[in-house]
């Protein structure tokens, strides 16, 4: 028996997008939107914007597409440029910040039904839902 699975294709211009002050996320593949196993966004931080410090129940990966960024991993800085991935395992405090003069934009991924947690608030991001 052939199993054929139906492709789904998320338009950018229909996906939802969320607005955190200077932080901008595209959600496109996600349980809602059709995916199984992986949820994906687009992630834009404008110039000056960070991330509060948070950790995810499930590893998390950036790559980033223009512009820069500083991850910074249990307290430790690490550059992120055009190209470079960043991978975030579980239950690891970071932040990612912009503290250049260009947008930072990048493509993240997560297993679906990873957890968000900051502070003793845990939830799903609504991007990834």
């Amino acid at each position: 028996m052939t199993y054929f699975r139906r492709m789904t294709v998320i338009s950018s211009s229909t996906a939802p997008t969320f607005d955190a002050g200077g932080t901008f996320v595209t959600g496109l593949a996600s349980p809602s939107r059709g995916s199984r196993e992986i949820s994906a966004w687009r992630l834009r931080l404008a110039p000056g914007a960070a991330s509060p410090e948070h950790a995810l129940t499930r590893e998390e990966v950036f790559v980033a597409l223009s512009g820069s960024a500083v991850a910074t991993v249990s307290g430790a800085r690490h550059e992120v440029g055009p190209g470079d991935a960043l991978v975030v395992t579980p239950d690891v405090p970071f932040a990612i910040a912009n503290e250049g003069d260009a947008p930072f934009e990048a493509v993240v991924c997560m297993p679906c039904g990873g957890l968000a947690r900051v502070g003793d608030e845990s939830f799903t991001p609504p991007w990834a839902e």
